[in-house]
């Protein structure tokens, strides 16, 4: 399991949205509109956002997997070209525009006012957060196929290659060496 007290903020929230869909057992945390909405509101809050549509979550799904296919080649695996095509196609359609303070700070907004702007908003900030304090390489994805969770990679050397050595590491291992496994 993740060290939580290490890993930065903009990390922790890109890795959760990953992690909101479990390929493993097929479990989906954003099922519905109103899951969306809760899982923004306890996670991400965007103030003035009020209504999420079924084609928004279609849209954040969509973001997700192309973020999961990023992820997947910081971890050293083939990328899904169709999902991080799709993600940089809803991308340039929600296009962010930064706001500068003026004590040099910046944020990101959305351009068109959409919840899945706002969401997006909050994701590209995070990326970009990522990139400056070096965390963005260390989000990968288990390099077990059937697992693909996202993980902090705390290693020194950016070599951890599972969500977990107990779990999908020993899996991995045993597999290799021809033992059983349940």
């Amino acid at each position: 399991m993740d060290d939580e007290a290490v890993i930065p903020a903009p990390a922790r929230l890109l890795r959760d949205f990953v992690n909101t869909y479990e390929p493993q057992v097929d479990q989906e945390s954003l099922g519905s509109v109103r899951r969306l909405r809760d899982w923004v509101r306890t996670h991400q809050p965007l103030p003035g956002v009020r209504a999420w549509h079924a084609t928004d979550l279609e849209q954040v799904r969509a973001v997700r997997e192309g973020l999961r296919g990023v992820l997947l080649g910081h971890a050293g695996h083939d990328t899904d070209p169709a999902s991080v095509e799709a993600l940089n196609t809803i991308l340039a359609r929600e296009a962010v525009v930064i706001d500068f303070s003026p004590g040099g700070d910046y944020g990101l907004t959305p351009a068109t006012g959409s919840p899945v702007g706002a969401l997006i908003a909050r994701l590209v900030g995070a990326v970009l957060r990522c990139r400056e304090d070096g965390s963005w390489a260390r989000l990968k994805v288990c390099d077990r196929e059937s697992c693909r969770w996202a993980y902090y990679d705390g290693s020194r050397n950016l070599s951890r290659r599972w969500c977990s050595m107990a779990g999908c590491g020993n899996y991995v291992k045993m597999r290799r060496r021809g033992g059983r496994t349940s």
